[in-house]
């Protein structure tokens, strides 16, 4: 039996109005494309981008790379175009998070002013989304063209093409929660001579998106129309050299080969790179938060504090006190700098082997959680950590809660910040399948939402790219990488970044967790075990 489903207007107060045409005015500001003069926006569009505009095929699906201006140059150009003629059609972009709608309404309105195409400010609404018991809030934003066209940024939701009727624009698709839904839903709109673009870079063999491009490839589906764009392609149409006249750079070809060649070094693996420039998608499990989604949270400006200590430290008779001189020229600063706010505090917690990783975030916002510092400790002794610790919890601003990673040698480590601060301020989290398939969905939402905004670092990309899909549920990978300082890393700051999270979920009582096998068990895939008795700290 299919659940009920019922929409309903929310009204949205003035304050949140300026925050998310703050949001669109901030993802602007990142476009190097903003110094150029309106009437030479059109002119830079690059022969794919152009072929792309004048292919009028009902259903067309591109596979692209990542960073070649599709999103721009593609969508919201031909997007506002369309909306703008008389005989054209409504136009409704789905990203997959909140961040992409405002980043897309604000290219559409770009161009619509480059085209000069008269139309509305920035419109925002909000509707409440009732699925049988689940509720969602799905904000839109909006522009409105003398045509009597529309153009609207939206939310991924199979639902959201409900009542409507045009031409539907879904943005990597790969990333969608829902994506077959979300398609079915679309393709109605061809019943009223509507139209259907289906864009992505790819998120591995084992997604739908990929499944697509296979059956258009093999002939399934003869009508619909596909479009290939990797990024060694990309370059030879031109793309580097737009780069350089937007950005004044000087090209050349050997510049443009060492551009080239270091964006594939920026990736952590070859097959990573291969995924997100090459349109190679990886076998196996997918990464489960995206690089767009995880730089689209990250802020400028957040202290990283690093510390490292060789073997030998841990019998050093000083080591405590020289601790004392640490924290005092290291971590007091930073935390006296802190604002007056409530505070949270996550950590994955490592002696040896691999790293301890503490998040301190702060709610400076109602709706928002924005990282105060992060602090890394490699090789540091169990009783400094527990010093360092102590020092954090006491003395950082209005703590509301803190959650720890209490596997293997973690255990003792939460153990006695639970016994200092209490349970009501302390949750010691095992993590077991179950609890991964539990959180890091609302994690990803958070981020998704950009109510978690964190450190910018690639060593944060890369440790969440170790969190994979495995039998459609999201768990750590086996695999580790290079960090910045060229020593090992495995998803660290993902699990301190989820201990963080979780930490602000807490209401003031102690969360429920399910006990979990050992660290050595998470880091070797062996997460598929039996579920043992509930229990909290």
């Amino acid at each position: 039996m299919s659940e009920s489903v019922s929409v309903e207007p929310i009204e949205v107060s003035a304050g949140e109005k300026k925050d998310l045409l703050d949001l669109v005015d901030e993802q602007q500001a990142l476009r190097a494309t903003r110094k150029l003069p309106p009437e030479q926006v059109p002119k830079i569009l690059l022969p794919y981008q152009i072929r792309w505009h004048l292919d009028q095929a009902n259903v067309r699906i591109a596979e692209k790379s990542r960073r070649i201006g599709w999103s721009w140059g593609c969508i919201a150009a031909e997007g506002a175009l369309e909306a703008a003629a008389e005989h054209g059609m409504n136009q409704y972009y789905m990203g997959y998070n909140m961040g992409m709608a405002a980043e897309n309404i604000g290219d559409a309105l770009t161009f619509a002013r480059a085209y000069g195409m008269a139309c509305s400010a920035i419109d925002i609404s909000r509707e409440r989304e009732v699925i049988g018991e689940k509720r969602q809030d799905i904000t839109r934003f909006r522009l409105t063209f003398a045509s009597g066209h529309i153009y609207e940024a939206l939310s991924s939701s199979p639902w959201n093409w409900r009542g409507r009727q045009g031409h539907a624009l879904i943005d990597e698709a790969a990333f969608h929660r829902n994506l077959r839904e979300v398609i079915k839903g679309a393709l109605a709109f061809l019943m009223w001579g509507g139209r259907v673009d289906i864009i992505s870079s790819h998120n591995s063999e084992e997604n739908d998106f990929f499944d697509l491009i296979r059956d258009v490839k093999t002939g399934k589906l003869p009508t619909w129309s596909l479009h290939h764009i990797d990024f060694d392609q990309a370059i030879r149409e031109g793309f580097f050299q737009r780069i350089c006249l937007v950005t004044g750079r000087e090209w050349s070809k050997k510049a443009e080969q060492a551009w080239r060649d270091e964006q594939y070094a920026s990736y952590p693996s070859q097959e990573d790179a291969n995924e997100e420039l090459g349109c190679i998608a990886k076998r196996g499990s997918g990464a489960y938060f995206t690089r767009m989604l995880l730089e689209q949270c990250m802020i400028d400006g957040v202290p990283v504090i690093i510390w490292s200590k060789p073997g030998e430290w841990v019998t050093d008779p000083n080591r405590l006190a020289e601790t004392d001189i640490w924290i005092k020229d290291n971590l007091k600063p930073v935390i006296d700098n802190m604002t007056s706010h409530r505070s949270v505090y996550g950590q994955d917690f490592g002696r040896s082997g691999d790293l301890s990783v503490v998040d301190v975030l702060q709610q400076r916002d109602p709706s928002r959680w924005t990282m105060a510092f992060r602090l890394e400790l490699r090789n540091i002794p169990f009783d400094v950590q527990a010093k360092i610790r102590d020092y954090i919890l006491k003395n950082i601003p209005m703590l509301h809660h803190a959650a720890f990673d209490a596997r293997g040698n973690g255990q003792s480590h939460a153990e006695g910040a639970l016994q200092l601060f209490g349970q009501a301020r302390v949750s010691c989290m095992m993590a077991t399948a179950q609890m991964y398939m539990d959180f890091f969905p609302k994690y990803k939402q958070c981020l998704e939402e950009r109510s978690f905004l964190i450190a910018r670092h690639e060593d944060t990309v890369s440790d969440h790219r170790r969190v994979v899909l495995r039998k459609g549920n999201p768990t750590m990978d086996d695999g580790h990488d290079k960090g910045a300082d060229g020593q090992p890393r495995h998803g660290d700051s993902a699990i301190s970044g989820l201990m963080s999270f979780i930490a602000t979920l807490a209401a003031g009582g102690m969360i429920e967790y399910i006990p979990i096998p050992s660290k050595d068990d998470r880091y070797w895939g062996n997460d598929d075990l039996e579920l043992g008795s509930k229990g909290a700290y």
